[in-house]
């Protein structure tokens, strides 16, 4: 029996609005994903650290506070310092069309801004680790 795809969501820096992250959370359970919510004000070693303590296939990281050149960046490099860049990252919040693509040449696999359907960010993420699940590598 396969296990069921794994997210966890992070609310990371100082930014306490986190509706969008709970909105997300919920969105991916309904579809029959196991979701762990780290709650807010988290640092970018205590979402490692869980992350790879809960075994999961994915990182949703919520940032409304600016701060996504510095917190994306530092998950990224602290997953491939821990063995485990192959944990896929995701984020949302409000972050300009630049500073996304920048983010997703480094690695993030989607930034979904404000309004976007919660379907589409389920099925993004549902591909994305099925892709992950079948790569040999």
């Amino acid at each position: 029996m396969k296990r069921k795809f794994r997210v966890l969501i992070a609310k990371p820096g100082l930014d306490g609005h986190d509706r969008g992250a709970k909105i997300v959370a919920r969105a991916l359970r309904d579809a029959e994903m196991e979701v762990i919510y780290t709650g807010r004000r988290q640092t970018s070693e205590q979402i490692v650290n869980a992350a790879i303590q809960e075994d999961v296939d994915a990182i949703g990281v919520s940032i409304l506070s600016g701060a996504h050149e510095t917190l994306f960046p530092n998950i990224l490099d602290l997953l491939k310092n821990r063995g485990a860049k192959d944990i896929l990252v995701f984020g949302g919040g409000i972050i300009p069309k630049e500073d996304a693509e920048n983010l997703k040449h480094m690695g993030i696999v989607e930034i979904f801004g404000p309004g976007t359907p919660t379907r589409d960010i389920v099925e993004r993420i549902k591909s994305e680790i099925f892709q992950k699940r079948r790569s040999p590598y």
